[in-house]
């Protein structure tokens, strides 16, 4: 589970917590929603940040993989409210991004 600081437009911050699965998730919403964006047809037209894919490990190496991915994460956050607006605006980063019942009795680990 990966801890964020999201700070919005109008100076109000929360704290809201996502696991890799949700930004995975989020992932293939964009690039399903621009795919021009998203390189589908010309990988030189692409702007929609990359995100490392899924991997498969064992319990034992969960803590790991989520430290390496820590940067790469933070990355691709920046990179993608850095778009245009109609991208990084739209309907499913901004939910992405908004507090939900679960962020308020955060994870104990």
């Amino acid at each position: 589970v990966y801890i964020i600081k999201v700070t919005w437009s109008n100076g109000a911050t929360e704290v809201i917590y996502r696991r890799y699965s949700k930004f995975f998730d989020l992932q293939m919403q964009m690039l399903d929603k621009f795919p021009m964006e998203g390189g589908q047809k010309d990988p030189k037209q692409r702007i929609i940040p990359f995100l490392p894919g899924k991997i498969l490990f064992r319990r034992s190496h969960i803590r790991d993989v989520a430290v390496k991915r820590l940067i790469p994460i933070d990355e691709y956050c920046k990179a993608l409210i850095q778009l245009p607006p109609y991208i990084s605006q739209c309907e499913e980063v901004l939910q992405f991004f908004e507090t939900r019942p679960d962020d308020l009795t955060p994870p104990k680990e």
